[in-house]
């Protein structure tokens, strides 16, 4: 009888262990634990991030990112399937549909800075990107001080226009600032030769050359108005158990390798709908980040390998 007595108590306290470490589930991953679903906000036109295709599906770099993110928590809560639910955002609502439980991640080109971390917590950088300006190859302007006495172009109301008159002043340039209403027209106006160059973060030049009539004619330049300004995949604050998940799935990508062809899938290739290649081949400090994966918000600590 004692032998049973002794199971019994062994397996009572296998069950109590077992219950105990449900109970210790959560926040974030809870939730999903008790509905098999989990909420990805996603961008409708953050090229080549997270957009919607041909068949109003979203992709994306950051959308395969993000699905590399779905399974790890699909492992560490042992489950046999997790719904996938599907939320468009915007720059506006992004924020608050994340705080108030709407989304769980939000996956696509949102700038983690100082700032932002007050509200929410952002996984390892996925990119860095950089305040520039692109130029017709045939003006050969090879770096900033190239601008000097000449007609410059940015979008108004932007922070890339407000980078620009500081350096304008600063470096003594002379130029002539050219506040556009939007990036098309300020694409244009280099195009049809009204500015020798447009000043603005650097993929955005990147999609707007690849769009172009003839993209082999511009050229992006290599000199920089800002630091490295990385974007992250964004979670709720607060969240350490769900964070630590996260983290160590995107942490996993980048250091595998995998992340750098995930890079070149989205940035070095023909991406739909319409095939355009970004060509923007991935930059030091990118390839510093994923050989040590980081969520800081400080540009000063990306640096090149």
């Amino acid at each position: 009888m004692k032998r049973f007595d002794i199971l019994g108590l062994a397996v009572a306290a296998a069950f109590y262990i077992g219950a105990a470490h449900a109970e210790e589930l959560t926040g974030t991953l809870k939730s999903i634990k008790e509905t098999g679903t989990i909420t990805i906000g996603y961008r409708e036109s953050s090229i080549p991030f997270s957009y919607l295709d041909d068949n109003q599906k979203p992709i994306g770099f950051a959308m395969d990112i993000c699905a590399k993110i779905v399974d790890a928590v699909k492992t560490e809560l042992k489950l046999d399937k997790l719904e996938v639910k599907l939320q468009p955002v915007t720059s506006s609502n992004r924020i608050p549909l994340l705080a108030n439980g709407t989304i769980d991640l939000e996956c696509g080109s949102t700038t983690n800075n100082a700032e932002r971390q007050k509200q929410v917590a952002f996984t390892n950088t996925h990119f860095l990107t950089a305040s520039r300006y692109v130029f017709k190859k045939s003006s050969n302007i090879a770096s900033i001080d190239g601008l000097k006495g000449k007609q410059v172009v940015s979008t108004a109301g932007t922070t890339n226009i407000k980078q620009l008159t500081e350096a304008n002043a600063a470096r003594s340039l002379g130029a002539t600032i050219i506040p556009a209403k939007d990036h098309a027209e300020a694409f244009l106006m280099v195009e049809t030769d009204r500015a020798v160059a447009f000043v603005m973060d650097d993929i955005l030049l990147a999609s707007l050359v690849a769009g172009s009539k003839d993209p082999a004619a511009y050229a992006i330049s290599k000199d920089a108005f800002s630091k490295p300004e990385p974007y992250g995949i964004m979670l709720r604050k607060d969240d350490p158990a769900f964070k630590k998940v996260v983290d160590a799935a995107t942490a996993a990508l980048y250091t595998s390798g995998e992340g750098e062809k995930l890079y070149d899938k989205w940035f070095m290739s023909k991406i739909p709908p319409k095939g355009l290649n970004l060509n923007t081949p991935i930059s030091p400090e990118l390839k510093g980040e994923f050989a040590k994966p980081s969520d800081s918000s400080d540009p000063d600590s990306y640096k090149a390998m």
